[in-house]
């Protein structure tokens, strides 16, 4: 993954709490897996510059209970002027830049806590969608022309990524100035596929022709979306 870090550049002389810093946030392995792309992006980022600005990764639980107080606390430490929210949508073939969040918990599998929620409210009193401030239109135009296939969703589904991105741009429509916020879906890396691959051909559950989750995309190329989302997005911030 070297080659994705061509024109970053440590930066020491600007720490979390300036609010001149971008926040990128990953999710650890969730359902059995032993990875997530997500964490490993927002780590992977982590102590690098782009466009000039800090960037600051951290992960996040997979956990209903603990998600909402450790966004928190990291907006609260950070004080991001961009903050973006990775996760895993196993299957998909493309970058997914999320539009809205929707005030639903609807859980297919538990969380690491083992909690399912059933049709549950995210926060009883809040509206029933908010959308991402993200220059979305923006994002998938510098992917595409990266050659990055990428696409706008309108669904982040009503798991844990759902749930983040609604938090998030609730979180920080309450502050006295909001950054820039919103969620972007990974697919698969390859070994892991190749990992599921094995997998079913030693306990066949499905004929393989009947799975559809075996997309995936090299690493290093989800890191390189994920910096051109951060970089087209900070380009859009006033002149500082």
């Amino acid at each position: 993954m070297g080659g994705a870090h061509t024109g970053w550049k440590m930066n020491e002389s600007k720490r979390p709490g300036t609010g001149e810093a971008v926040l990128v946030t990953g999710f650890v392995p969730y359902g059995g897996r032993g990875r997530n792309p997500a964490a490993e992006i927002a780590k992977a980022l982590d102590g690098t510059t782009v466009e000039g600005y800090p960037v600051i990764g951290r992960s996040l639980p997979v956990s209903y209970r603990e998600l909402a107080p450790r966004l928190e606390a990291l907006l609260d430490e950070i004080r991001p002027v961009v903050a973006i929210a990775l996760g895993l949508w196993p299957g998909e073939a493309v970058i997914r830049l999320e539009r809205f969040g929707l005030n639903l918990a609807h859980f297919e599998i538990p969380d690491n806590d083992g909690l399912r929620v059933s049709d549950a409210l995210i926060a009883p009193e809040g509206e029933t969608g908010l959308r991402a401030t993200l220059p979305l239109r923006a994002i998938e135009a510098a992917l595409l022309a990266e050659g990055i296939p990428a696409k706008l969703s309108s669904t982040a589904g009503t798991f844990l990524c759902n749930v983040t991105l609604y938090t998030l741009m609730r979180l920080l429509a309450a502050k006295p100035s909001p950054a820039r916020g919103g969620f972007i879906h990974l697919p698969y890396m390859p070994e892991q596929v190749a990992g599921m691959l094995v997998e079913a051909k030693s306990s066949p559950l499905l004929e393989l022709h009947q799975r559809s989750d075996f997309a995936s995309m090299e690493l290093s190329r989800m890191l390189r979306a994920v910096t051109i989302a951060i970089a087209t997005t900070l380009k859009e911030l006033p002149a500082r």
